[in-house]
């Protein structure tokens, strides 16, 4: 998938029928509840006047429940967007919503107004955690409403949290499982934050919730990425992005913060996998080059060459020289004792 230029719509908590535990839209986003007719057409403006790029733009109504608000206020908003799209300006519209706020009703004007994408904030599909992160639905509205979306032939994108109250890694690794089983277009995957004036935050100091910290959080999720990597699922984001209120200086203050959570735990990933590759074959000598592309020669490197020097002292030889080289995501040249190409997806375990 190609980079797109994104026309971010926040639409805070608009529309949403309940208050979950780890919510705050207003400290997420930045946004104030309510935006307005033309708060959308501006934005929209605002950022096609500044793309260079006009070939892939997207536009993505974030945060919220975007099908839960008031049909009309849907198409709307829609409307909008989708005069842009009809220009050529837009390529993509992108939505966001609850797996119990989809109907044919909603997918039918969805359709009308060219939306492409209708991602559902899933977080997790054990009764357990949805009960006690108070989603509000069950399980099952999310194989129908998946179902339905993939029928009226959208794209189907879902987001899952891990961490949650009552949530661990066995029963996050279930939710990854049946994700693929749904064929998802895209996943995301975040890592549960305690933000300021949420349920979650009450629980917390009470001593009710404990939350996942930064360290331990890193091979619990490469664990879950491990399984949409193998099964060729696209996953389009790894934890909240920084803002103004998202960061340990704002509103966060628990659970696995990072500005660059993804490339910590795809660090970790690469390095995992090439240490189980080295100790599994005889390709190894004193000095080993390692070819990848370019993002991945900063994740087998390491922060500060972190991953380098421990695959070094681990393997007990003098020197990994890294090398970049045009070759596929996830493929790895070795030139050890003999030249071999790898997948690290095969070794990561």
């Amino acid at each position: 998938m190609s980079k797109r230029n994104i026309i971010p719509i926040f639409i805070p908590h608009y529309g949403c029928p309940n208050d979950c535990v780890f919510c705050n839209q207003r400290k997420i986003t930045g946004m104030s509840t309510d935006i307005s007719n033309s708060d959308v057409e501006n934005t929209i403006l605002e950022y096609l006047s500044y793309f260079k790029r006009k070939d892939n733009v997207e536009i993505a109504f974030y945060g919220g429940s975007f099908t839960a608000i008031p049909i009309e206020k849907q198409s709307e908003f829609l409307e909008i967007a989708y005069k842009y799209k009809k220009r050529g300006l837009v390529k993509y519209i992108r939505l966001s919503t609850r797996p119990d706020a989809i109907d044919e009703e909603v997918l039918k004007n969805l359709k009308k107004y060219g939306v492409d994408i209708i991602e559902l904030g899933v977080q997790s599909l054990d009764p357990k955690v949805l009960k006690l992160s108070n989603r509000g639905h069950d399980a099952e509205c999310v194989y129908i409403s998946s179902k339905l979306i993939k029928e009226y032939k959208f794209l189907l994108g879902l987001q899952q949290m891990v961490g949650l109250p009552g949530d661990n890694l066995e029963k996050s690794i279930f939710t990854a499982k049946e994700f693929v089983k749904l064929d998802p277009y895209c996943v995301r995957v975040y890592p549960t934050l305690v933000i300021k004036e949420t349920a979650l935050y009450k629980n917390l100091e009470e001593g009710k919730y404990k939350a996942l910290d930064l360290k331990s959080s890193i091979k619990y999720v490469a664990d879950i990425l491990d399984i949409y990597y193998k099964n060729n699922i696209n996953v389009i984001r790894v934890g909240l992005q920084p803002t103004d209120n998202i960061n340990y200086d704002g509103d966060v203050v628990a659970g696995a913060f990072h500005p660059a959570y993804r490339q910590l735990v795809e660090s970790f990933y690469f390095k995992c996998a090439l240490l189980n590759y080295f100790k599994e074959s005889e390709n190894i000598d004193d000095e080993v080059l390692i070819c990848a592309s370019g993002r991945n020669i900063s994740n087998i490197s390491g922060q500060k060459s972190k991953n380098k020097n421990e695959m070094i002292k681990e393997l007990g030889i003098s020197k990994i020289k890294l090398q970049e080289k045009n070759l596929g995501y996830f493929k790895v040249e070795v030139h050890g004792k003999f030249l071999e190409f790898i997948d690290v997806r095969d070794y990561y375990r």
